[in-house]
């Protein structure tokens, strides 16, 4: 088993950053990691998404504003988030997939973010 944990969220003004955390209970070097949202009455949408070697990739609406890292050492993965906007408020999660153990996958618990002036 492995637990994921955000946090990191808040509320900003239009235009403002914040930076989203996600740790891991144990090594996640096998996972491919994303971040996901949901907003209120909406599916839950992908995000970003970084894989092992660091390669990233992003929703149209994150691309030029948000930026996935991760850090092995740390079990952490990171979103920034600049020039936030109100529909980027929901609440984001974590979550980790890994084709190396038969897709065995994860999801954290999610932490709130809202953009409001």
């Amino acid at each position: 088993q492995m637990q994921l944990v955000e946090s990191g969220g808040g509320s900003v003004q239009p235009g403002g950053s914040l930076k989203l955390s996600c740790a891991a209970s144990r090594s996640f070097s096998m996972y491919i990691m994303s971040w996901y949202r949901q907003a209120p009455e909406k599916q839950r949408e992908f995000v970003a998404r970084i894989t092992r070697d660091g390669t990233s990739d992003y929703a149209d609406s994150a691309k030029g504003r948000f930026t996935i890292s991760r850090d092995n050492a740390k079990n952490t993965i990171y979103l920034q988030m600049n020039s936030l906007k109100p529909e980027d408020t929901a609440v984001y999660y974590c979550y980790g997939i890994s084709p190396f153990l038969n897709n065995r996958e994860y999801w954290g618990q999610g932490t709130q973010v809202t953009v409001s002036s």
